[in-house]
């Protein structure tokens, strides 16, 4: 199979079927919440915790399990339509890896944290639905099975939003629903023509495989750039990249609290996962030829995501926003096709799920005391919520990217990455850092130090649950930033084999990774590591100094 070799699969595996598990389990949560009587309110809360909780664990386990290599591990591989070529082919690498584990661990944590306001039993089918969905994306390496998990996460999320979600719901559940639908068809049709035409001009029989199709590519120059941007209109739709974001916004504001956790923590990396693991990989000539207008729209979206945001009166809405600003970063360092920005979108796409997620909940905690969003309305709230204000600067600071917690560690790679490859880009794209500070430290200044009304000092601190809930949210955040090199060494080894991947065959082998000049490490890892080495060297000449001199 030619180069195919080059992407091994893991040769020994666990007999326990860890990936039917992951995306089976919550169906069958889903089945059995739908089957409980639907006066059994509290039973429904605690089948769907338990089925998602055990999915969480699985996924915790996997992590535990994983071996710091390139290859796809746990790997589950059946027949699914013989005479299509069509299989259940599935896998984990470092790329997907922890986008497994935050979708096992968010879910449960979000159904824990948050109460429907009605109608229990379908928004727990739902919500372990769309669990399904999400995780069947993060592991699918057949392109058939990629699409139907792909659209299934469409239909729970639609209902999610439109029946208990707040003001003009239904409005912007049928808007997600429609600009996410027509990306995914114009993805179908390029699905269908690339295994059509590689099984045409490779003369092997039909296969969805993504591994042989990319590793022994067929279709001609051309061919492969109109379905790339098949592929790509539906993952830019997805993440989503200016100037198809519009959607966004409204589905933000207007979803519940548990939709806008999930949709910001989760479902938005579909599209970012979707153009590093299809995009890149399936068409590396294509991503490397159309690399600068997506740097460009990543920019485009990072700077107008921080306008925009700065000008929002609604707390939900501002943070919306800048899910728009801090998805065009992870474009930006996808696209700069070397490995620290690759490596950097990877990171930054578990930081931004973790921060962003729980900052939706903090608003969600803020607008139930208050019932209201609007940040003129809201001030001084510190003065009666302390720990609620310490719980919001941190997870601000985060998202604003602050050396020592996580989301630095991803911005600082992607910069890199961006100025090594495209120094300008980066050079722009550092300006909506700064404006990040600007309008999240301005929001909280109103929101949590503003001019307090006689009511706001009866507002509730959060409770035991609540801390409880966000404190596994609060730690990550600081440990990621601290000491993320355990998590870099995961996910290093499957970006270089992707980066080798485009080196190999985008431009017939012209295309060389941008690398930073000598004296500048690969990764984040390796800087730290390098800058250990220099002090233990220095401190070894000093004290040879000093002993010779005495």
């Amino acid at each position: 199979m030619g180069s195919f070799a080059f992407l091994s699969l893991a040769a020994s595996g666990p007999s326990f079927p860890t990936i039917p598990a992951l995306v089976i389990l919550p169906i069958i949560g889903a089945l059995t919440v739908a089957l409980t009587p639907s006066a059994r309110v509290g039973l429904h809360k605690l089948l769907a915790t338990l089925f998602s909780g055990i999915v969480g664990a699985i996924s915790v386990w996997v992590l535990a399990a994983f071996e710091s290599n390139s290859d796809f591990q746990f790997v589950s591989e059946r027949t699914w339509v013989e005479s299509l070529g069509i299989q259940w082919f599935a896998g984990i690498d470092g790329i997907s890896l922890f986008l497994v584990v935050l979708t096992g661990l968010l879910f449960p944590l979000t159904i824990v944290a948050i109460n429907p306001s009605h109608d229990h039993k379908a928004y727990y089918v739902w919500l372990l639905l769309l669990q399904s969905g999400c995780m069947g994306v993060f592991v699918a390496l057949d392109l058939f099975m990629f699409f139907v998990f792909f659209e299934i996460v469409l239909i729970p999320m639609y209902f999610l939003i439109g029946k208990w979600g707040h003001g003009n719901a239904k409005y912007a559940a049928t808007k997600f629903f429609l600009y996410t639908m027509l990306g995914s068809a114009i993805m179908l049709v390029s699905i269908i023509a690339l295994a059509s035409l590689h099984s045409r001009d490779s003369g092997n029989d039909l296969t969805f495989n993504l591994l042989e199709i990319a590793e022994n590519p067929a279709i001609s120059t051309t061919t492969g750039r109109i379905l790339f941007l098949g592929f790509a209109l539906a993952f830019a739709v997805k993440v989503p990249l200016f100037p198809v974001h519009t959607w966004l916004p409204d589905a933000h504001t207007e979803a519940p609290t548990a939709g806008s956790v999930i949709l910001a923590g989760v479902m938005l990396k579909l599209g970012t996962y979707g153009f590093i693991r299809f995009g890149l990989y399936l068409f590396p000539e294509a991503s490397h030829f159309f690399a600068p207008l997506f740097l460009t729209l990543g920019v485009l979206g990072i700077l107008y995501g921080a306008v925009v945001a700065t000008m929002q009166s609604d707390l939900k809405r501002l943070v919306a926003y800048s899910s728009i600003a801090h998805l065009g970063f992870i474009i930006l360092g996808t696209f700069a096709l070397n490995t620290q920005g690759i490596q950097g979108a990877t990171v930054q796409m578990i930081n931004h799920g973790i921060s962003t997620g729980a900052l939706f909940l903090l608003v969600g905690i803020i607008y139930e005391r208050k019932h209201t969003r609007e940040i003129a309305n809201l001030g001084g709230i510190q003065k009666s919520a302390p720990i609620l204000a310490g719980a919001f600067t941190i997870v601000m600071l985060s998202s604003i990217g602050l050396p020592g917690l996580n989301g630095f560690v991803g911005e600082f790679l992607i910069l890199l990455g961006a100025f090594t490859a495209n120094r300008w880009w980066a050079v722009v794209a550092a300006v909506g850092v700064i404006l990040a500070a600007l309008y999240l430290l301005w929001a909280y200044q109103r929101v949590f130090h503003g001019q307090a009304d006689p009511s706001d000092e009866e507002i509730k601190d959060l409770t035991h649950w609540e801390r409880l809930i966000l404190v596994p949210l609060i730690v990550a955040i600081v440990y990621l930033g601290i000491y993320p090199k355990p998590m870099l060494n995961r996910i290093e080894p499957a970006v270089d084999r992707l980066v080798a991947h485009v080196e190999e065959h985008a431009e017939e082998g012209r295309f060389r990774e941008p690398t930073p000049t000598v004296g500048v490490r690969s990764s984040f890892a390796d800087l730290v590591e390098n800058f250990e080495h220099h002090e233990d060297h220095h401190g070894h000449d000093s004290h040879h100094d000093e002993g010779g001199h005495e």
